[in-house]
């Protein structure tokens, strides 16, 4: 039998998100991610909004390398299964392949909030809407 934890990503803030809502008595983890911080140089009021998200969610919060810190968490709550949503984050895979090195992984695909098929740039949220505004509101 499959026990399980929840890996909460940055595209899956929503307390409706369906890894929360399938497997709701699982133990959830967000671990802000030091190197894309860096890289990506995100700004306070990102970190803020985030962080006041994610105190609407029943997660664990931690820092540093994010596949690292996931396994430790399962291996804490002797759980076999991550289970997460899918992110479109250049990230996301990288990250996904780390944990299946170790564990088994459940990717729950969400509908995309418009469809799109070119080049966003997800390193600031105006550069997302400016493209996103043109297809939400036809």
């Amino acid at each position: 039998m499959n026990k399980s934890i929840i890996w909460i990503t940055g595209d899956s803030l929503n307390p409706q998100n369906s890894s929360l809502q399938e497997y709701p008595h699982s133990p959830a983890i967000w671990v802000w991610d030091d190197a894309l911080i860096a890289e990506w140089q995100i700004s306070l009021k990102r970190l803020t909004f985030i962080y006041e998200c994610l105190l609407e969610l029943p997660v664990e919060i931690r820092r540093g390398n994010v596949a690292e810190e996931i396994i430790k968490f399962a291996k804490e709550h002797d759980a076999n299964l991550v289970v997460t949503t899918d992110s479109p984050s250049p990230r996301f895979e990288e990250i996904c392949h780390q944990i299946e090195e170790s564990l088994e992984l459940e990717i729950f695909v969400t509908e995309p909030f418009f469809k799109y098929d070119g080049f966003i740039d997800l390193k600031r949220f105006s550069r997302y809407w400016k493209v996103a505004e043109k297809y939400v509101f036809e």
